[in-house]
């Protein structure tokens, strides 16, 4: 791992001495390249292993010779090696999704059907992960521990957290209903946190629009939708304006604060009548 980063931040000094030797700035670069500038700035930072097409586009926007591209192609392919071997499986997944999040400044989720990775305990990673899917218990452990260990960036105050689920996600429960009692504390711990607004849509509160999906939003330039064999990364402007404007309707009629605390509890106690009822 370290010397994959120690490979990025090359690829990043790389990057940034071609820009100028071409005499650019990132904004300039960006301007020709057609990619965000924060893009530019998080390769050139070694925070962020660019795709092959947004290679194409520096390569085109540099205008570099052979030489130039040699060197860069040589880095590209180690460090797609590297990755290509984290790809395997779930815990392949969350190691990327966990990247993704390490990079991000700015996060806005909305889930009508699952807790977000998030602000999932350690039994519901685990069983979010592994429930109606063929995967190994070995691979579903490890994935989980890499689901947990990434909410780490939750505590950081230099970041901003947006999330919004709808009562349906809080009441949908992927195992015994008792481990949403501990899922239930840990929302209202993760809500009482000044940079993280966390608030639900009530039942009887009327929808804004239908929920198809859930999906997030990272820094207004990209927003993945998790599917159950992989995640779709849209970045159309005119996708990312629709997510957007459909998270900001659903965060529209949410409860949240004190407010959402007393919703989180009334649930808390129809899962412990449920609990009871099971046992008998």
């Amino acid at each position: 791992m370290d010397e994959r980063r120690g490979r990025l931040r090359a690829l990043g000094d790389l990057l940034r001495r071609l820009r100028r030797e071409a005499g650019l700035t990132g904004k300039d670069l960006a301007v020709r390249a057609q990619v965000a500038q924060p893009t530019i700035s998080r390769i050139e930072t070694g925070q962020l292993l660019p795709t092959p097409e947004t290679v194409e586009r520096l390569v085109a926007a540099l205008g570099l010779d052979g030489a130039g591209q040699a060197e860069l192609d040589a880095l590209l392919l180690r460090l797609r090696e590297e990755v290509s071997q984290l790809k395997g499986g779930l815990a392949g997944r969350e190691a990327a999704n966990s990247a993704r999040l390490r990079t991000g400044r700015q996060l806005a989720c909305f889930q009508a059907a699952v807790i977000p990775a998030l602000l999932q305990t350690a039994e519901y990673a685990r069983l979010a992960l592994a429930v109606g899917r063929d995967v190994e218990a070995g691979d579903v452990a490890k994935a989980a521990a890499v689901r947990v260990e990434a909410q780490a960036v939750l505590f950081d105050a230099g970041r901003e957290f947006s999330l919004v689920l709808t009562e349906g996600a809080v009441r949908t429960w992927p195992g015994p209903p008792s481990l949403m009692l501990a899922q239930l504390d840990r929302l209202a711990q993760v809500s009482t946190l000044s940079h993280v607004a966390l608030g639900v849509v009530p039942w009887s509160v009327q929808v804004p629009t239908f929920p198809l999906h859930g999906f997030t939003i990272y820094d207004g330039t990209v927003s993945v939708v998790e599917s159950l064999t992989g995640d779709l990364t849209l970045t159309d402007p005119a996708e990312l304006a629709a997510h957007l404007q459909t998270f900001e309707a659903f965060a529209g009629v949410a409860v949240y604060g004190d407010e959402l605390r007393e919703l989180l509890r009334t649930i808390a106690d129809d899962y412990r009548e449920l609990v009871k009822r099971l046992e008998k």
